[in-house]
């Protein structure tokens, strides 16, 4: 709510998430069975338990199956953490009965984590990370046919540039990954996003800063942004980069979509702070501070990670600040899995 002080509005995430909310129950209203969705606790990390108890909570609020499987450190303190956790998802890939996987990472971290990701059938993947959803993002590829997540290699077919977004007939959505598409959705409830523009540039003329790289938030978040025409910087510790959709070079004799290109930034991070209309932090650390006084005044702040990453005075120079995302991204999770169970079922 907004401060009487003249603060900026302090926007929680349960108002965006209710509008999914009610997307996902009118979906299940219309399926002739609840989806099942299954997920896999290889950690006895605090954080992962939390977020596998929410997951069933919001499950079970609105009748998904939810069965939670339990290996590792999770399950026996004597085990090493994420032992037991590939066999789990070959066994969930292979039951017919399961229409969504989910892995409470981090387990290893780095490559061997990135490895369990592709591990996950493409068909069954609702957190949007195995590398054919990351190839669709990143070539700003948006609907699919749902044979396609059964080839082993990307369509060589051109692609047609979409006008709205309605999957044309015989098509799915492609598969996002869950936080990136829960700030986007964020971003359009408060109107960062412009209606009156073309679907796939409406966010034209914005410039946003998103901090953090990683493969799972800040990179393909960034990709996402620049792909709807936002002008991005893509902050990580040791670089700056600029992320935009508008050419720079000329057309290439395959067909390709219209999608972000990136390319060093000469700017320091308060020189990016100083012209961002929206200012995304997703650093996973309590120690890491996005300077209030370097914002720009009026610009929208978005916190992503568990740990504020923002002052508390940020309401004095941002205009709306978003304190948390997770309750979005979880029903970006469970609107994954419907598109998934729609394709399998109808495809």
């Amino acid at each position: 709510m907004a401060d009487a002080s003249g603060k900026g509005l302090l926007l929680k995430a349960d108002l965006v998430a209710d509008t999914f909310r009610d997307e996902v129950k009118a979906f299940l209203a219309r399926s002739p069975k609840p989806p099942t969705l299954v997920g896999i606790l290889g950690t006895s990390a605090g954080p992962s338990k939390f977020y596998s108890e929410f997951t069933r909570k919001q499950c079970d609020a609105l009748g998904v199956r939810f069965v939670l499987k339990v290996v590792g450190s999770a399950e026996n303190a004597e085990r090493a953490d994420g032992e037991g956790v590939e066999e789990a998802i070959i066994d969930a890939n292979e039951d017919v009965n399961v229409d969504g996987i989910m892995v409470y990472y981090p387990i290893f971290g780095g490559r061997q984590d990135h490895y369990l990701q592709q591990i996950v059938s493409p068909l069954k993947d609702v957190e949007g990370l195995h590398f054919k959803f990351h190839y669709n993002l990143y070539h700003n590829i948006r609907f699919i046919e749902p044979k396609s997540l059964t080839s082993p290699v990307p369509s060589t077919v051109p692609h047609v540039p979409v006008k709205d977004d309605v999957p044309p007939p015989g098509m799915v959505k492609s598969i996002l990954p869950c936080t990136p598409l829960g700030v986007v959705k964020c971003l359009e409830y408060i109107g960062v996003y412009n209606k009156i523009l073309t679907y796939g540039d409406r966010a034209y003329g914005k410039t946003v800063t998103v901090i953090n790289r990683s493969e799972v938030v800040g990179r393909p978040l960034a990709a996402l942004l620049a792909n709807d025409g936002a002008r991005v910087f893509s902050v990580d510790i040791d670089s700056i980069q600029e992320y935009t959709k508008r050419p720079r070079t000329p057309e290439t004799t395959r067909k390709y979509l219209p999608h972000h290109v990136a390319h060093p930034s000469q700017l320091s991070l308060q020189e990016c702070l100083a012209i961002s209309d929206v200012v995304i932090s997703a650093v996973p650390t309590a120690e890491y501070k996005v300077k209030t006084e370097w914002l720009k005044d009026g610009c929208i702040a978005v916190n992503v990670a568990a740990d504020k990453n923002f002052e508390t005075d940020v309401r004095d120079k941002a205009s709306i600040y978003i304190p948390a995302v997770g309750k979005v991204t979880i029903l970006m999770l469970l609107r994954n899995l419907c598109v998934l169970f729609m394709a399998y079922h109808n495809g």
